[in-house]
C-alpha cells in the first residue's frame, strides 16, 4: 500500500463549539470516502446538538447557530456513538486523513468519555499538517488547511464546512505523496507511526524556541490524540 494516495482512502473532520480540544463539543462531523482517482464515492455528514451554547465565534466560522443546532441536530451521545463505529469500519481497510488530526480525534476521544461510548484507536491515520511539516520545514507562512490549499493548487470551496474541509485534506496528503515520494509513499500503518515521532519532534522544537520568551511554556506533542 505505499501509494495509498492512489488507492480508496477517507477523510475526517469536525466542526466544534471551540478551539480546545479538550473541552470543545462537536456540532458537524463529515467523513469522505474517495477512490484511486480521488473521486468521492461515498460520504457522512452529521449535524449534532452539542448540548451547550454555540460561541458565535464559532458560529459565524461553521455557520450553525445554537437554535439551529438543537432544532435539527443529532442528539450528542447518538452522533458521537455513530461517527466513532463508521471511523473503527474505516480504520479495518483504508487509511484516515485528517488536517491537524489531534485535533480533531482529541475531540472525538473527549466526546466518547462523555457520553460513555467505547473510545477509537485511530490508526492509521494520514495527517497533511504534520506531513508538510516534516517535508517542507523550512517554508514560510501560515500552514492551514486554506494555505496549504493555496500553495498546493488544491481547490478549497465552501472552507470551514466539514465536508469542504474533508474533501481538501484528501487533496493536500495526495499531493504531498506526489511530491516527497521517497518519504511518504510508505505502508499507512508506517507512515502513521513516523508520524507519531515527528509530531513529537515539532512539539518538542516549537517549546524550545517559545521558551526563549517564556520559560514555562509547553508544548504537548502527542498524536493523534492527547
Amino acid at each position: 500500500m505505499n501509494n495509498w494516495h492512489e488507492l480508496p482512502r477517507a477523510a475526517f473532520d469536525l466542526e466544534t463549539t471551540g478551539r480546545d480540544p479538550q473541552t470543545a463539543r462537536i456540532v458537524t462531523a463529515s467523513v469522505v470516502m474517495v477512490n484511486g482517482r480521488q473521486e468521492i464515492v461515498h460520504h457522512r455528514e452529521w449535524l449534532v446538538d452539542p448540548g451547550v451554547p454555540i460561541p458565535e465565534e464559532a458560529a459565524a466560522i461553521h455557520g450553525v447557530s445554537t437554535e439551529r443546532a438543537a432544532a435539527e441536530g443529532m442528539d450528542a451521545a447518538s452522533a458521537v456513538a455513530e461517527i466513532t463505529a463508521h471511523l473503527r469500519d474505516l480504520f479495518q481497510t483504508v487509511p484516515v486523513m485528517a488536517f491537524n488530526a489531534a485535533y480533531d480525534f482529541t475531540v472525538l476521544a473527549r466526546e466518547c468519555e462523555r457520553h460513555g461510548v467505547a473510545p477509537l484507536e485511530p490508526a492509521p491515520v494520514i495527517d497533511p499538517y504534520i506531513l508538510d511539516k516534516r517535508v517542507d520545514r523550512y517554508r514560510r507562512g501560515k500552514r492551514t488547511l486554506a494555505a496549504m490549499c493555496e500553495f498546493y493548487g488544491i481547490p478549497l470551496r465552501d472552507a470551514h464546512t466539514s465536508l469542504a474541509d474533508a474533501a481538501a485534506t484528501i487533496g493536500v496528503a495526495d499531493a504531498l505523496a506526489a511530491k516527497y515520494p521517497r518519504e511518504l509513499q510508505v505502508d499507512p500503518l508506517q507512515l502513521h507511526g513516523a508520524q507519531v515521532q515527528w509530531a513529537a519532534e515539532q512539539a518538542a522544537s516549537l517549546q524550545e524556541w517559545l521558551r526563549r520568551t517564556d520559560s514555562a511554556a509547553v508544548v504537548e506533542g502527542a498524536w493523534p490524540v492527547r
